[in-house]
Formats: C-alpha cells, structure tokens, sequence
C-alpha cells in the first residue's frame, strides 16, 4: 500500500475511535447521543482529511504513521478538555483549528527544507529572545509560580514553546555544520579523552539557558526539555555518549545547586518523595491526581464520570490523571504507546532523510514531543518530581497545541526530503559522504539505541501505573482521607445488613440530593457487629470488613453483574444477612443490662454466631456522638468497644474445661480419679486455694470439676506440666489469631518455659499469673464459646463466622457461608468425657442457675479475680445435652456475686432454643 494511502486508512481507522469518545461523553453527560453532540469530532476529521490532501501534494513521502497518531492524540485531547472545562473547550477547538492551519501552511510555504539551515543563527536568537522574553516587565505574567507567559490584556501566550522549535532549527544546523569538529576528542587528562573545550561551549551554554529558565521562569519542565532536546541531538550526531555522560552530570550538578538555594524546587521534591506529608497544601494536587489514577482499575470509571475534576487546574498539566481514572489501565497505557509509536515513526523519518540538517530536525522534533510527555506523565504519576508541563496534542493550552503541530508540520516535510535505503545505495555506487550509506548505518543504529531508551522510558511509565492502578488501588482508595472514595460511594446504594430472621440492621436512605445516607433502624440491636459507615470517620464492624460487599465493589451473583460494573453503569450494593437471630440477640443483650460484660451464642455444629452482645452498648444512629465522647473516656470503658471479641479476660475456672480435656487425653487422670480437696495447697513454694477455701477431702475428678476445686486443677496441670498444658490450650485456638469478620483479639497463654509449678498450678485453675510479659491463660468470650463448641461437637472445632449470605440487589444469591473445620481439639472420647463433667457441673454443682426444665443443659462456670475489689463471673456451656444445638459464654463483670453469669445464660439459652423449636 503507498504510503498515502496508507496514512488515509489510519485516519478512517482513528476516526471510530475519536467519535466513540465523544459519543460516550454526551451519553454519560445527557444521556443521549444527538449529531450535534459529534459536530466536533466530525469537523477535527475533516480538518485532517484537508491536511491529508495537503500531504499527498506537498509531502507525498512523509511518514504515513504520524498524521493519524496526531489525529487520535487530538481528538482524545479535545474530548477531555470539553469533559473538565467546558468553558475553555470552544477556545481550544480554535486553537486546534488554527494549529492545523499552521501545519498546513508550513507544509506549503517551505519549497526546499534544507534552506532553513542558513537562518540557523536568526533561529538561535528568535528561540532566546521567545524564551527570555516573559521577564520583561510590563508585558511577562507569573501564572501559578512561573513566569512563562506574555500577556496583553485578558490574552496570555507562553512563547517558549514556540522557541523550542527555533532552538530545535538552530541545533540542527549548528551540528550539521559542526558534527565532525564536535565529533574529535582532542584532550587529554590522563587516561581520558575529552572532547576540546570549544566543542564543549555549545553544552555549557545550553546548560547555562536551562539554569536560567529554571532559576528566572521557574519553569524546570521546560528547562528539561529544552536541554535534554539538545543533548540527544548532540548524541546523534556525533555518537559521542561522553556529551550524555558530562550533559547529565552538569544537570544534576544545576539541580542540586537550584534545590538547595530556590524554595520552590525544594517543595517540588518534597512533594515527590511524600505527596501525603502536606495533602491539604502544598501535595494537595499530586494527591488528589494519584486518588483519581488508583480508581481508574484496569477499563477506566466510563468517559465523563471520573472525580479529576477535584484536581486544580486538571484541564491542563493534570489531564492524563483524568485519563487514566476514567479510561483505565489498559486504555491509559494505549495513550502512551500511541507516543510511543510517534517516537519511533520520527526516528524512522530521521534515518530516512537525505541531509545531516532534516535528520537532525526530525530528531530534535521528535524528541521535544515524546520527552515532554515521558516528564509530564512521569511527574503526574510520581515516577519523576513534577514539573508545569502540558500533555502534547492533548492538554488545554492554545500555545502548546499551536507549537505542537507546527513541530508536525516541519517533521513532515522533513520526512518528505528523505531519500530512502533505495535511494542511498543508488548514491553509495558513485559517492561516499557523511550522507550516504556509510554515514547512514552509523546514524541508524544512535537513532536505534534512542529509541530502545524510549521504550524503556515508557515501560516505566506503564510500569509506575500498573503500581497505581492495580498494586496499590486498593491502599489508596481506603485511605480515610480519601475523598474521591468518600464522594463516590455516598452516591451508591450501599446493600442492606440483615439479621438471619430478616431484621433490617442497617440500610441506605436516598437523599434529595441523589446521595445516600446510611440508617440503623433497630437501634441499638448488634450494634457492636454491624458498626457503623460515615463519610468522616470511616467504618467498623461488618460495615469495615464487608465494605467492598457492601459498596458493590465485590461479590457479584453473575456475569452479568460483571459485565454493567465493567462498563461503567451505576453501582448498587449487596447485601450481607448476618447469621444472628434477632430474638436471641435480643436476649443476650437483655442479659448484659446493668452491667459491663460479653455473650456470645453460636451453632456448634456449623459455627454461626447466634447472636454477640457486649455491654455497655450504643444505638447505632448515634455513633458520631459515642465516637466523641469516647476521646475524653478510657478505651476499656467505651461503649464502642466490643467486649465479646476485643477484651481479653482471664477465663477464671471456665479454663477448667481445658485442663480437663488435655489431662484426659494425656491420659494424666480418668473422671474417676481422685485427689485430695484441700481449702488451699502449696504448691511450688506458693499457695493456691479454691473458692471460699472450703475443704472437700478426698474426691473424683469429675466432682472435683462440678465444685470447681482450685486446688485438684492445681494438682492436675502440675501432673501434666506447663508444655502439655498450654499444647493443649493451643488444640482449642489459644495464640492464634482467628480470621472472623470483626476485629477479634488473640486468646494467650504465656511461654511455658517461663512458667514455674505455682504459675502452672493456677493457670490450670484458670487464673493468670506470673510478671513475665506475657501471663495466661486469658481469652475473649468468643473463645470460650469455642471452647464449649469444641465439647458439644466431638471434639470438632468448626471455624465461627457472622456472614450467612450475600446477595446482589435483584437477591441473587453470590456467597453462602458453609461449615469449615477449624481444628480437632480432642477425640469424641474425651469430648463425651467432658460433656459428662460439664452435665454435673449443672445438675449439682455450681452451675444449678442455668438448669432449664426438661432439658439437659452442660456447662461450667468461672469466677476470675481483677485487679478491681469485684470478680467477674462467667458461664459457659450448651444445649440439650443430648444433642447440643446452642453454645453459650458469657461474662458479667464485677458482678460480685449478686447475680451470676449462670442465671443470666439461662435466659439466653432458653430464648435460642425456643428459635430452634425446642422449648
């Protein structure tokens, strides 16, 4: 195919694409698609068939490939700039318009290219004169800290991206003339040759022109550009990567003098290294530009419904952030490849052209475009330290946009000069110059080595991305400062928190400003599980660890609701059903009233949690209060703070259950066993005595467990020592963290090395002893409802969980909790052995309170000592007997004895087994 035509069916190709976008932002915008709505798009296509034509009769040999990359990056361009600042996007598309014209009108003005190389000098001082001239008083503006703009009334223009393409002239005829001089290292120091030193002036007052732009202007975006355009010029056309080498060195060597004299460099590296350390002031822009990146995940939020409007002045330097949020990844990344293939098809017109000067200029061209885009981009992303650049063909700008198609203009006609390989070996028959062949083959391969390092310098672009957009999105996005998270979900409908008997704990409220706020109807009820969600204090409970269920982000029922997330449409949220009963709820926490303390019920078989109440509770709407108050209160007496789960107890002689589970499968001792019953025992050079010091004599075991003898369980966990003891604590989940879906603390047991007899002796009985830094045993409530679980279930520990169900919002079911095995914390034996303990401690001894009529009921009780005057009670146990069905711990703190935890489990446990249709 000619290359004509070629470039013809690219731009047909590019044109779908470009009214797509425009497309898809009047449907986001107006929910409609009007021909009005692509007059734009369709005018910008026309306007490059009239350039196209142009072309096939004025620079019938250009590249094919860089007119159609030219029209996509536009068309993208004019489309976000219409979607972030519709006020400007009439004057852009005139700008637009205007910058084809000039492309147009150099492509017809210029007859022979090569004759621009006469007016290289004129060039040099037309570029100086553009750059310096926005420090002229009067007429030079300072805009958002850089002085780069001439102004005229309400009309502004930044004439240093004009300059940079006469300097890009300049330099191509300065090198062209001068390449072998430049070319000849003729100094020597030591082992090292250097090139003269007035081959080195060009370098040293380009570095000098950089230093000013970057010092007067504050402008170091275009101080980079402007001096690493004309070290790859160098390079190409000497080979030499000594001027790299020295170029780069005497730039970092200008860098650090600038950073440690110029407070403006200085905020710009600290912004870089850490955005977060002044979010509000100074980083606020970098860190709303990596929060609107983070969302765009791998196909973009949908044209026209990303938060980068947030960012300050995003139309402009910021532009591929609302890029990436709202195209995504993939799409992103397309972008820069897009520059990516400009770069090469210039290289390309470079190595195909028929002098040293058109090369060079396609070169110089080349790289002003691409280097531009890898710095601003690189600098959004936080790959580099930011500098005030625009996106090339894509950021508003009239200045930048105007000067970028003039570059495309001279780029083009310059590849129209080139002779081609055919051409070269032709002249390589008759002649041998620095044009021909020879200097050709050197000359590709400098171009070939640019271009790897463009590759490479936009691999980390796409790398840095994929670190935003997929590594860390989700860090970013749960940031609590987050607040395009904070807006974005307050306009989904976050999905209902449900009880397992269908009591709507939480739900979404739609407000007359179409956002969402959350509502707990039943109270106080749960409130402690289901937490809370507030766009300025976060989440806890099941509203933290399902927020993503709950938001709709996760845990979708089908492929279809896959398919409307992926393509932008409107988020709604699933709902969690809980596996608490609310009557049993109810009930548990009935029992806590007046006092501080936990209860947990759950389904030993399956591990559902029942129902988990902890007191001092709160209603839940008014958490914003509790959450204020709690910053004068103590955290051990909030009432946001779940004691069934958070607080660790000693377990007091609930342990018992425990120590009697690892004796009997140590075969230490038998039910049958007998020990003497003392008030108190020494033990270990200390005392260790039952509750009322009571002498019991010479008894069983199993009494000994009924009576709930300190002293017997003394004498049992020295017999079986501190290893076993704690191994078989361990059987039962103590030290390790449990995954559960609220916060939960580790039950511990301290180091048995550490452990003497006497600390063994009462930790058997329960009791946590010792000044080592860890002390045990202690446990939470959930874990002694474990515990009872264990025995009610052969031995079996099934894992608990909170999250029956989840549903999406037309109640397709996409998660159902199934029952999953924990661990085997005894054989069936000895958990029969237990269960038969824990049936006396009930029937006659100190558990009598939790007897329900007609219906066996095995448990133990616990008195724990505090460091307050009270004891905290505890009961712990299940139901029927014969075939346990509901398990139960609870604790009643400082109760002193008035009422026991027994009594009050009684209640609860009679409430879960009228649920379960025993009563």
């Amino acid at each position: 195919m000619k290359r004509r035509n070629l470039e013809l069916a690219l731009l047909i190709l590019g044109a779908p694409l470009v009214i797509l976008l425009f497309a898809m932002l009047a449907l986001n915008s107006t929910n409609d698609v009007k021909l009005t709505s692509l007059t734009v798009p369709l005018a910008l296509f026309a306007a490059f068939i009239i350039s196209h034509i142009v072309i096939r009769f004025k620079a019938p040999n250009a590249d094919p490939a860089i007119l159609p990359i030219v029209f996509v990056l536009a068309g993208i361009g004019i489309c976000f700039v219409t979607r972030l600042a519709p006020k400007l996007a009439f004057n852009q598309v005139i700008w637009l318009f205007l910058g084809v014209a000039f492309m147009i009108a150099i492509l017809c003005g210029i007859k022979k290219f090569e004759n621009l190389s006469h007016y290289k000098y004129t060039f040099i001082v037309l570029g100086l004169v553009l750059l310096l001239s926005p420090l002229i008083p009067g007429i030079g503006k300072e805009i958002y800290g850089s002085r780069i703009w001439l102004g005229l009334g309400p009309f502004s223009f930044q004439p240093g991206e004009l300059a940079k393409i006469a300097i890009v002239l300049f330099a191509a005829g300065y090198l062209s003339t001068n390449r072998e001089m430049l070319s000849i290292f003729s100094w020597h120091i030591g082992p090292l040759r250097l090139p003269d030193p007035r081959a080195l002036l060009p370098v040293v007052l380009m570095w000098g022109v950089a230093l000013c732009i970057a010092v007067f202007e504050k402008d170091l975006g275009s101080a980079m550009v402007f001096y690493f355009v004309f070290l790859a010029m160098l390079y190409t056309a000497t080979g030499k990567k000594t001027y790299l080498v020295l170029g780069t060195l005497l730039l970092a060597l200008g860098f650090v003098a600038a950073w440690s004299v110029f407070t403006h460099v200085q905020i710009r590296v600290a912004n870089w290294i850490n955005p977060f350390a002044d979010a509000q002031g100074a980083g606020y822009q970098m860190v709303q530009a990596i929060y609107s990146i983070a969302d765009g995940d791998i196909f973009g939020q949908g044209i026209g419904r990303g938060l980068a409007y947030k960012i300050p002045v995003v139309e402009s330097d910021f532009i591929f952030a609302s890029i990436a949020e709202e195209m995504g990844l993939l799409r992103a990344s397309g972008v820069l490849m897009l520059y990516l293939c400009f770069a090469i098809r210039g290289y390309a017109s470079a190595a195909r052209a028929k002098t040293d000067f058109t090369s060079f200029v396609c070169v110089g061209l080349t790289t002003l475009i691409v280097l531009q885009t890898f710095i601003i981009v690189g600098g959004v992303t936080g790959l580099i330290p930011l500098t005030g650049l625009t996106l090339p063909f894509i950021s508003q700008g009239g200045s930048s946009l105007l000067a970028s198609f003039m570059a495309v203009g001279f780029l083009l006609k310059a590849g129209d000069e080139g002779t081609g390989v055919t051409q070269e070996m032709r002249n390589a028959t008759t002649t041998i110059s620095s044009n021909s062949v020879l200097g050709r083959v050197a000359l590709g391969k400098r171009l070939t080595h640019s271009v790897v390092w463009f590759s490479f310098l936009f691999c980390l672009l796409v790398g840095n991305l994929v670190r935003i957009m997929v590594v860390s999105a989700e860090a970013y996005q749960t940031m609590p400062s987050n607040n395009h998270t904070i807006l974005r979900e307050s306009h989904v409908q976050r999905g209902t928190i449900t009880t397992a008997d269908n009591v709507v704990l939480a739900q979404s409220v739609l407000q007359e400003d179409g956002t969402y706020q959350r509502k707990y109807p039943e109270g106080d009820l749960a409130s402690h599980v289901v937490g809370y969600y507030s766009n300025k204090y976060g989440t806890s409970g099941i509203e933290a660890s399902q927020n993503t269920v709950l938001s709709g982000a996760k845990g979708k029922a089908s492929w279809i609701d896959v398919l409307k997330m992926q393509a932008g449409g409107t988020r709604v949220g699933n709902s969690v059903e809980l596996s608490l009963v609310s009557s049993i709820q109810h009930a548990a926490q009935n029992a806590l009233l007046g006092f501080n303390g936990a209860c947990v019920v759950l389904d030993p078989k399956t591990g559902a949690v029942l129902a988990m109440a902890s007191s001092p509770s709160y209603k839940a709407s008014q958490f914003e209060q509790v959450l204020k108050d709690s910053l004068n209160t103590h955290t051990e007496n909030s009432k946001l703070l779940n004691r069934a789960t958070q607080v660790r107890y000693a377990p007091g002689s609930t342990f018992k259950i425990v120590t009697l589970a690892t004796a009997l499968e140590q075969q230490t001792a038998q039910l049958s066993t007998r020990y003497n019953s003392p008030g108190t025992i020494e033990i270990g050079g200390g005392k260790v005595s039952s509750e009322g010091k009571h002498d019991l004599g010479s008894i069983t075991l199993q009494k000994a467990f009924a009576y709930s003898s300190n002293t017997v369980f003394g004498q049992v966990a020295v017999q079986l020592g501190a290893q076993k003891l704690v191994d078989g604590a361990h059987r039962f989940g103590f030290d390790t963290q449990p995954a559960f879906d609220v916060p939960t603390a580790k039950s511990l047991m301290a180091n048995p090395a550490d452990m003497t007899l006497w600390e063994t002796a009462w930790a058997g009985a329960g009791q946590p002893v010792g000044n080592h830094d860890v002390i045990g045993p202690q446990a939470t409530v959930l874990q002694m409802g474990m515990v009872a679980c264990a025995v009610a279930n052969e031995g079996k520990l099934i894992k608990p969980y909170l999250v029956k169900s989840i549903y999406n919002a037309d109640g397709e079911k996409s998660y159902s909790a199934t029952p999953k095995m924990f661990m085997q914390a005894m054989s069936p034996q000895t958990a029969h052995d237990c269960l038969t303990a824990m049936l006396s401690v009930v029937e006659e001894g100190t558990g009598r309170a939790a007897r329900i009529a007609n219906i066996k009921v095995a448990g133990k009780t616990g008195t724990a000592q505090t460091s307050k005057q009270d004891e905290n009670t505890w009961f712990v146990g299940f139901a029927p007997a014969d075939n346990p069905r509901v398990a139960i711990a609870l604790i009643l703190e400082r109760s002193n004895g008035t009422v026991t935890a027994a009594a009050k489990a009684q209640n609860v446990l009679k409430s879960a087994l009228v649920s379960k249709g025993l009563d």
